[in-house]
């Protein structure tokens, strides 16, 4: 019997007394082991994964992925490296380090993982390693940045991985926190534009995301303030479209926006310079934008006050230019 077919198709890791009710004998278990088609995580498991693949680690720490660990292995919207985040048994002992499984975590300096005391049992017979996508996403919300973790919900809500029903009973178990629930959407296409969306909410700007427009153009990311048209780049999806971006920037020019387009890189690692040119292309369109209040605890609140506009700028946009794009 090919034991490691068997176990991936059970998930990716299950233990020996499973095994071996579904046919699988020590000696099947041996030669995979040789093979070097199935490891082990820790004593009595049998696992498909490599063994530098995060299920697995969190399995020989003693649990599965949780929060963004979890977040980042279902290929979701994560910014930049984690540590590994387990969610354990609450009875949980002899627990390891996430690289030995013969080094007990309590003998591993700087191991890297963070425990999570939050599983009712230990898994029994099989695992996929990690937690359901509803309790993972509950621990980003409450210990991740929140621009993150709205991050994190549009991505469930845009992919579908999160059903209304499962929306709206997380949204009542975060309590306090249900306000980043709110404040995520189903229509927003990548992690820079979410961040991006987020954060200028948070400073007080209000943003439109994909918005169309009555001549035909195609959606466009973000609209603040009815008239500056924010397009966000990231590489995967703009490496090979310079001209139809360009074309797209004067388009919008063309039906009375500002065009504006940083890149995804540009979103995440030199964000106060990209908000302070959106900032002046509103001002140089008459709007002025109070940032003293920001703060990413204001999103979904109302806007913070605006000052009024001097004479001579620019008015911003007519409401008839744009619409808010159908989400999908």
């Amino acid at each position: 019997m090919d034991a490691a077919h068997l176990v991936a198709r059970h998930g990716g890791a299950l233990d020996r007394r499973r095994l071996h009710e579904l046919g699988a004998t020590d000696h099947d278990l041996r030669r995979a082991l040789r093979a070097g088609s199935l490891n082990r995580p820790r004593r009595g498991w049998y696992s498909s994964w490599g063994e530098r693949d995060p299920r697995f680690r969190a399995m020989r720490v003693g649990g599965r992925l949780t929060g963004m660990s979890a977040v980042a292995a279902l290929g979701g919207w994560v910014l930049g490296r984690r540590p590994l985040h387990v969610a354990v048994p609450v009875n949980a002992a002899r627990l390891r380090s996430q690289w030995r499984r013969d080094i007990r975590r309590a003998d591993a300096h700087d191991d890297g993982a963070v425990v999570h005391w939050v599983a009712p049992v230990h898994d029994r017979g099989s695992t996929t390693g990690i937690v359901d996508l509803p309790e993972a996403i509950e621990l980003v919300c409450r210990t991740e940045p929140a621009d993150q973790a709205i991050a994190v919900l549009d991505w469930a809500r845009r992919t579908g991985r999160l059903d209304r029903i499962e929306l709206a009973a997380l949204r009542e178990r975060l309590g306090p926190l249900r306000w980043l629930v709110d404040a995520s959407v189903e229509n927003c296409d990548s992690l820079p534009e979410s961040l991006a969306r987020t954060r200028l909410r948070a400073a007080g700007v209000q943003v439109s995301t994909q918005v169309g427009f009555t001549d035909g153009l195609e959606t466009i990311d973000l609209v603040l303030e009815g008239t500056v048209a924010v397009e966000v780049d990231g590489e995967e999806h703009h490496r090979d479209r310079f001209e139809d971006d360009r074309a797209r920037d004067l388009a919008i020019t063309q039906v009375g926006l500002h065009a504006v387009r940083p890149s995804a890189r540009q979103v995440f690692t030199r964000w106060p310079e990209v908000q302070a040119a959106l900032v002046r292309a509103l001002r140089e369109r008459g709007i002025l934008v109070d940032l003293h209040n920001s703060g990413l605890a204001q999103v979904g609140r109302p806007a913070t006050r605006r000052e009024s506009a001097p004479p001579g700028l620019h008015p911003r946009v007519t409401p008839e230019l744009w619409r808010p794009a159908r989400a999908g």
